[in-house]
Parts: C-alpha cells; structure tokens; sequence
C-alpha cells in the first residue's frame, strides 16, 4: 500500500474539520438538537438550512488549505482524469485510472478523493485514490462494480453503488473489505442522497423507474416506490432540499423533477424543468437548486421556497449538460457535457458560459475541489 492510500485511509478526527470551528455554535445554537442524529454524525446546526455548513468559502475546512484549485473530470471512455485549473480554465494535467471511470468520489473526511471505476460490463473494477493536495493518484484498489459511492453518516463504511450487480455494498470505509452485500428489488440503482437525520436514504432506480429506501443503520430496503410515469421512467439525480422535507428526484424521461416526502415515502408533485434532467446542485446559500437538462442542452433554476422553476440558461449552440458541482464560493457552476467531450464553466449570477473546456472522451461526474463542508455523504460532492 503506497504513502498516497495510507494517509488516506484513517478518517481524520472531526475536531480537525470545520466541525471544529462551530463546536461553539452548535453548542449555543438551540436548535442544534432538533434533529435528533444518529451516533456518531456531526449534529445539524440548523434544521431549516442541513447546508448552512457549505456556504461559501468561510466553511472550507482549514485542513484543506494546502488542497490544490482543481475541478477532476472522469473521462467514461478514456479511462483518464483530466483536471482543470479554474483560474486558467484550461486542462493542466491528464492521469490514467481504471476501466469506465463514473464519478470522482469525495471521502467522507475530505482528505481523499475516488475515481470509481466500474469496467461496466466486466469484473474489473476499482476505486483509485487521488490526493487533492498533490492532484496525483494512488494504487487502485479493486471493487466489485462501483458506479458510485456515498458514505453512511458516521463514515464507519462505504455505500458502494453496484449497479449492474443489483447491489448497494457496504464497505469498510478504510480498507473497503465488504461487510455488507445488500441486494435490491429494482434496476439500475445509481444515485443516493439522505434524510436530515440521516437515519435513511433514497435511492433512484434508472432501468426500473422507481426509488428505493433504505434504513441505513439497519442496512435493510424497507420501502419501494415506483414512480407515476413507471416503467418508461429513467430517474436520475436524488437532492434533498434544505429544509429536510422534500427530496427532489430528477427524471430523464419525464423531463423534470419528481417531488417525494420520504418520511410517508410517496410523490407529492412534478416540477416539468426539459428534456433530460439530470444532475441536481444547490445553490452555496442554498436558495435555489441548479438542474441539468442533458437531452436539450440547459439549466432550470429552481427556488427552494416555492418549488418553481424562476429561469433557465441555454448553453449557446446547445450541448449535453450532465453532472458536476458549484465552486467554493458559490459562482460558478461546474459540468461536464457527457457527448461533447468538454466540460462547460457556468456563471451562476446571469447563466453566461463562462468556458468551454474540452477533456476527454465521455465525461461524466467532476468533483469541484475544494468545497466547503465538514463532512462528505459521497458523490460528487454531498456535503454538509
């Protein structure tokens, strides 16, 4: 095992992360414990707003200080990374990883990021560790099919996303030695987000057009909802809003956001947003939620308060607009163009594409690096 897997592999203590610098906060917060929170889970500093704690560049952990500005793009078809400085928006360095790279995964402590490599219809996948304060990989280690990965809520394992196995596999979050191969009654499950006590997940089944809940400390199914369009349905992206009540499931076929209360586990409504949507981010003061629209080539800008699409950005010329993240400090709005081979830089006050980047062969999910956050539930970039 190389130095770059050894420093990543113990999670650093939280006191070393932002959790640190508001420990007087959640102490004289009081609301700090109307969430009630699983153990070991950093507790909810405010319960209207689980993202109070990524807002903007005053969050970013000062344990990330020495990190490099990079935006890490996964290259599907490549099998590389490319990675882009922001600052000159340009490709700075390009590095081989695994077969079929998905997603760049942040670690549940920040201190490691994965290009999880699921070899898509083969058994070689694996997950390869790259170092954001040096931008340079690590031995992979091999895993069965990671699609994606998220981390349960006190960072003891890896929920690794098994898509073409059926699988969530949970995963020891240190040396990812299996614990726990949990089968699940649907197809095509791929993206992941958690309740505000994290007490459970949803989970968007693609091939199946449904979702998934999961009693995480449990490690059991304990619901399946297919959604109102069934069968011809392809949900996509999973985003919890900020106020905990609803989770907001992108739906490719449907052409918008399915509304889903996860407490009674049913669609309260449909947000129409265009052809294709697909990735989901919220806004770093978390008033509006960003929503690709792949199959035409746009953004829908969502307000959080009143669930309604306030304006959409069409990239000039059109494009594939498919997953990706917001920058630290909140303006500009990172995603790769799945069938386009680039990558668009996207100004977050007014919608102009800032850059377009070209990388390599079918990008798929950038991790923006670094973000502000104390802890990591996986993805691109779930933090809270």
């Amino acid at each position: 095992m190389n130095s770059i897997l050894r420093s990543a592999l113990p999670l650093l203590a939280l006191a070393a992360l932002p959790l640190a610098g508001h420990a007087a906060d959640a102490a004289a917060s009081p609301t700090t414990n109307a969430i009630a929170t699983v153990p070991g889970m950093p507790p909810v500093i405010d319960p209207n707003n689980l993202y109070s704690e990524t807002n903007g560049p005053a969050h970013v952990s000062a344990a990330l200080k020495d990190d490099l500005v990079r935006v890490y793009v996964p290259n599907l078809r490549g099998n590389s990374v490319s990675v882009i400085d922001p600052a000159k928006m340009k490709v700075v360095d390009t590095f081989k990883v695994g077969q079929s790279p998905q997603h760049v995964v942040v670690g549940y402590d920040l201190r490691t990021l994965w290009a999880a490599n699921n070899a898509e219809r083969s058994n070689n996948g694996s997950l390869t560790p790259i170092d954001p304060r040096t931008g340079k990989t690590g031995t992979a280690i091999p895993v069965d099919d990671p699609y994606n990965m998220y981390f349960t809520p006190d960072g003891r394992y890896a929920i690794v996303v098994a898509e073409r196995l059926h699988r969530l596999d949970f995963r020891d979050a240190h040396s990812f030695r299996l614990h726990h191969s949990l089968a699940v009654p649907c197809t095509g499950v791929d993206h992941i987000d958690f309740s505000a006590d994290e007490r459970y997940l949803l989970a968007s089944c693609e091939f199946s057009g449904q979702v998934i809940k999961v009693d995480v400390a449990r490690e059991r199914v304990v619901g399946v909802l297919t959604l109102p369009d069934g069968a011809s349905g392809m949900p996509q992206d999973v985003k919890l809003s900020p106020n905990g009540k609803t989770f907001y499931v992108a739906d490719m076929m449907a052409g918008g956001l399915w509304k889903i209360d996860g407490r009674r586990f049913r669609v309260t409504g449909f947000l129409r947003t265009g052809t294709g949507a697909h990735g989901l981010y919220p806004s770093r003061d978390a008033k509006l939620l960003y929503a690709t629209n792949r199959g035409e080539g746009s953004i829908s800008v969502i307000s959080f308060r009143t669930g309604r699409v306030v304006t959409k950005w069409h990239l000039p010329g059109g494009g594939s607009p498919d997953m990706g993240g917001v920058s630290a400090d909140g303006r500009v709005l990172w995603l790769t163009g799945r069938y386009n081979g680039v990558v668009y830089a996207i100004s977050t006050v007014n919608g102009r594409l800032l850059a377009t980047i070209p990388v390599g062969n079918g990008p798929h999910g950038l991790a923006v690096w670094p973000q502000p956050g104390r802890y990591s539930l996986g993805h691109t970039g779930i933090l809270r």
